[in-house]
């Protein structure tokens, strides 16, 4: 993909590059210059502690999970996935 910079240099990402980074309208992504001169970009993916995963599932719910449900469930929270 080639993109032009404008004279503010500024540059816009074309949608299908954004879908790839699973970034939707608001979101943020992350820029990191490498060492040979190229760009790393990713998603700005929020993360968050043992306690929010807490303060998420306190009270909710009266069904007892399985070991293997809750890692699954905790695995896709810190991935950004709900």
């Amino acid at each position: 993909m080639t993109l032009t910079v404008t004279s503010r240099g500024q540059v816009t990402l074309r949608k299908d590059f954004l879908k790839h980074l699973g970034i939707e309208p608001g979101e943020k992504i992350e820029i990191d210059k490498m060492p040979d001169g190229s760009l790393a970009v990713r998603a700005n993916r929020r993360t968050g502690t043992i306690r929010d995963l807490y303060g998420i599932m306190a009270g909710k719910t009266n069904v007892v999970a399985t070991l293997e449900e809750i890692n699954k469930a905790t695995a896709a929270g810190w991935a950004g996935k709900r």
